[in-house]
């Protein structure tokens, strides 16, 4: 693979050394900043969260039952 040279003032070059990671390239550090996710990388990213999101939105349905209820009876 070839190489391009590129040329950045100081203060993109500092943004950019700001991510680089210890051992990594700047060519990764811009591929990585510059990289779009694919499915791949973002699957499970709501693993842990599943539970806690079922209960809220149970416990939202359970509340609009609620209201809806007392709506009714304040309408009989």
């Amino acid at each position: 693979m070839g190489t391009k040279t590129i040329s950045l003032d100081e203060e993109a070059y500092e943004r950019l050394r700001a991510h680089k990671r210890e051992g990594e390239s700047f060519s990764a550090v811009v591929k990585r900043l510059a990289g779009e996710r694919s499915w791949q990388e973002v699957t499970g990213i709501w693993a842990g969260e599943v539970d806690g999101l079922e209960a809220a939105v149970d416990d939202g349905r359970e509340r609009s039952r609620e209201r809806r209820a007392r709506i009714d009876d304040a309408l009989e």
